[in-house]
């Protein structure tokens, strides 16, 4: 038997992995927690309300209601149609944050994994930067197949930048802007609980996570 054939017959299957296995995935579970999170957040609100009923808690204050903008007639139609998609946009609802905060924490697992694992045969990171290139380096490569286009740094502020984000890359939606961007910001919780993950457990704890999606 030549020594290849001792090799493979001896040595353990090397694992194969699809290339788009991390996209699929993340999409199979923005999809699966929000689903989740409704019957969680219809389940808990029943239970208030039951609460409310037998008298066990006071109701909830009422809501105000919304401002509505008069329109001027300096106004355009584009303007005043940007001004409501943009308001539209930063209005996170109640199941989009229990599903962003689910996602970042499964993130924060992952992220400290991955980090102990590609951290292993290396020695201590003894500087900042150390770390961070780190992260722009190996994360980025292991998790979305590439490394960070831009590394920029202004009194030990590190700035990561992406121009094609593969979580994100092709999103889009029929109803325009405001939904992709706040589509993103789901799409985006893991990748960022990923590498809150992988700082803290290299050490680095103050980090904010994404900015300009």
């Amino acid at each position: 038997m030549s020594s290849r054939n001792s090799l493979q017959v001896g040595g353990p299957p090397e694992p194969y992995v699809d290339g788009a296995v991390m996209d699929y995935f993340v999409i199979e579970m923005v999809n699966s927690i929000r689903a989740s999170s409704a019957v969680a957040t219809a389940r808990s609100k029943k239970i208030e309300q039951e609460m409310i009923e037998a008298g066990l808690i006071p109701p909830p204050a009422p809501i105000p209601p919304l401002k509505k903008h008069l329109p001027n007639a300096r106004d355009s139609v584009t303007s005043l149609g940007s001004r409501t998609l943009t308001s539209k946009a930063l209005v996170f609802d109640e199941e989009d944050e229990a599903v962003r905060l689910r996602l970042e924490s499964i993130g924060l697992h992952v992220g400290a994994k991955f980090a102990e694992r590609l951290c292993r045969d290396r020695p201590l990171f003894t500087e900042t930067l150390d770390a961070i290139k780190f992260i722009c380096k190996d994360i980025w490569a292991a998790c979305w197949d590439k490394q960070v286009d831009n590394l920029r740094t202004n009194h030990r502020v590190y700035v990561l930048q992406d121009n094609s984000f593969k979580p994100i890359s092709r999103l889009s939606s029929w109803e325009g802007r405001a939904e992709s961007l706040k589509r993103a910001k789901l799409y985006v919780a893991m990748p960022a609980g990923i590498i809150k993950g992988s700082l803290s457990r290299l050490g680095t704890f103050q980090v904010k996570l994404p900015k300009n999606v």
